[in-house]
């Protein structure tokens, strides 16, 4: 046997009036969206009808609650629909004709008037239908779930209909004309209808201008101006572009305002969205894709279905397909900004740099957009990863900023670019590069690189330079540094120190092992084995610094080793490479002898006057 849900009315209404809307300001709204579906639908039967909406507040004599009345002109309801559409929740009218010219959640269930319950105890909707008998019926609500239907005794002149709510003593304060009056602004202020409010024995027309994107200008700079304008004053900031929308999916129309702060990429941002020209939501945010983070938008959409609360866009293919559209008109901006402006695209990429990279690496198709436009360090000064290569074929890079501190001052001598990945996603970008662009060449690059480009020392000089070459090896030979000799730039440098791509991780381990205890010790030795022996690190000697080439010439051999241990360490230094026990005790060793012979000098000459 079947049986019937029991369904408690007056707890049904409480819960949804409470629960459902964020604010109990949003009985404005719903009033003036019934009010502008009426005038629509009757529109449909007289097409000439222009169509108008009066708030008026009525103040009583004797100190009691005020009474809000909304009047339209529209279609009215007949007594028939007075019992199914204000009194039925949760049935779907869509084969009605006057549900389906709506085409909205509101008729679907029936609870639109229920956000009314927030403010007043009590509906009283007058109304005459201009397809009925003529007849003026009145339909009386109360927040307990009952209702009465009666034919009215003040019957209306013309079709429309009134609303009457007496206020509730604890929301007195949605009541006031200012309150009034920046509510009916806030939801119906881009209305085709015309508003007028009547409050303290005056009358104000409330939306007298259409929105900014519909009005036409003498020019595309006032345009501009007109926007930004808007867009200062809906979100109260000012903003560094505009771009118009239009999407055909949903028939969505509006404009991006690209923001003057970086947020975080995760952060997606909240817009301003109309539905039909009414406010859905101040917060709405699967509008556009997750990567436009860097816009707030106002839109107007037609074709789009709200949720049930009427505060944001239901999740559809029609929503999918306008998102995408709005998404390419984003897109299409960077892309005319790169052709056309390139220092507004460059602005915009410093302003939000970390959101354009980070997405970038998410997102395939952002990243083939922007990435040559995002501008990097490198050894020949910042310059656009375009331009980059256009000058160099491969893509060159560390990933430490020891790494480029390094490298870039004998690099940019030579006339090798080398980018600075040490930034944050920068390295993640150049390595994504060959898997998104086939075509592009991209190597991590090492201070052991270099000298491969150095210029070689004639036979001559390879004669003068024997000793030291010797020299310097056996002194070096304990820190399985190996030992080259050659002429680069800049002459002021003495040496280069180059070890291979786990070179400062071996370095580190090392260290490690020598100032912890035997177990860890033993731990670190085995990573120390796995990591590659092959290759040495080698110092480079610079024949063109002048110091070197007096060492060329040095005969007595301690001060020659010296020298050379001096170097050694200076370079390890220079290329900011942690020194071990031993490397330490060449520092302080070299250090005393090169105290100690100079106090000798002195000390041969007479010492201290």
């Amino acid at each position: 046997m079947d049986h019937r849900f029991q369904v408690n009315l007056r707890g049904v209404i409480d819960l949804l009036s409470h629960h459902l809307y964020s604010t109990p300001g949003v009985f404005v709204r719903e009033l003036l969206q019934n009010a502008t579906d009426a005038i629509r639908a009757r529109r449909r039967l007289e097409p000439p009808h222009p169509g108008s909406v009066r708030v008026e507040l009525i103040e009583k004599q004797d100190g009691g609650l005020p009474t809000l009345l909304f009047s339209d002109d529209g279609v009215g309801l007949t007594e028939e629909e007075l019992h199914r559409f204000l009194a039925t929740i949760g049935e779907s009218s869509k084969r009605e004709t006057l549900e389906a010219r709506r085409n909205d959640f509101i008729g679907q269930f029936g609870i639109g008037l229920l956000s009314c319950f927030m403010v007043c105890d009590e509906l009283l909707v007058v109304t005459r239908s201009a397809k009925g008998d003529g007849r003026t019926m009145e339909w009386r609500g109360r927040h307990d779930g009952t209702y009465a239907v009666r034919p009215s005794e003040h019957p209306l002149e013309h079709p429309g209909t009134q609303v009457f709510l007496v206020a509730r003593p604890d929301a007195a304060e949605y009541f006031t004309a200012e309150r009034v009056r920046q509510l009916a602004v806030h939801y119906g202020g881009l209305l085709p209808f015309p508003i007028h409010l009547i409050a303290d024995g005056r009358t104000e027309h409330l939306n007298p201008a259409p929105p900014p994107w519909r009005r036409k200008y003498e020019s595309a700079a006032e345009r501009r101006a007109a926007l930004l304008a808007y867009g200062r004053e809906v979100f109260g900031q000012d903003f560094v572009d505009c771009i118009p929308l239009r999407a055909e999916a949903g028939q969505v129309e509006g404009v991006a305002f690209v923001l003057p702060f970086s947020p975080h990429f995760n952060a997606r941002q909240k817009h301003r969205v109309y539905l039909k020209d009414m406010l859905l939501s101040e917060s709405a945010e699967n509008l556009l894709p997750e990567w436009a983070f860097f816009v707030k938008c106002v839109v107007n959409a037609q074709g789009l279905r709200p949720t049930a609360s009427r505060e944001a866009f239901y999740e559809d293919d029609t929503l999918a397909r306008a998102r995408d559209s709005l998404g390419q008109l984003l897109r299409q901006y960077l892309v005319d900004l790169a052709h056309q402006d390139p220092r507004t695209l460059q602005r915009l990429i410093a302003l939000h740099g970390l959101s354009v990279k980070a997405l970038a690496l998410d997102d395939d198709d952002f990243y083939r957009l922007v990435i040559h436009w995002l501008p990097f360090e490198t050894t020949l000064g910042m310059m656009t990863l375009g331009h980059y290569r256009q000058s160099f074929p491969m893509v060159r890079y560390v990933n430490t900023l020891d790494a480029f501190r390094q490298v870039a001052r004998v690099a940019a001598a030579q006339g090798l670019c080398i980018l600075n990945g040490a930034y944050t996603h920068d390295t993640a970008l150049l390595e994504k590069l060959p898997r998104v662009l086939p075509d592009a060449q991209v190597e991590l690059f090492s201070a052991a690189q270099l000298p491969q480009g150095f210029e070689e020392l004639t036979a001559e000089e390879r004669q003068a330079v024997a000793r030291l070459r010797q020299v310097a090896t056996e002194a070096l030979e304990p820190f399985r540094c190996e030992v080259s000799i050659k002429k680069f730039l800049p002459p002021e440098v003495p040496t280069l120190y180059g070890d291979v791509d786990d070179g400062a991780f071996r370095r580190d381990v090392e260290r490690a092992r020598e100032e912890t205890d035997e177990l860890y010790a033993s731990v670190l030795e085995g990573a120390l084995a796995e990591s590659r022996e092959e290759e040495k690190p080698q110092l480079c000697f610079n024949l063109r610094n002048p110091v070197v080439r007096r060492l060329a010439r040095v005969r007595d051999e301690a001060q020659l080793k010296l020298s050379v241990e001096m170097l050694y360490v200076q370079a390890l230094l220079l290329g900011h490479r942690p020194l071990n026990a031993r490397e330490m005790a060449l520092l302080n060793r070299g250090l005393l002898g090169l105290i100690s012979a100079r106090l000798d000098d002195d000390e041969g000459t007479g010492g201290v006057h």
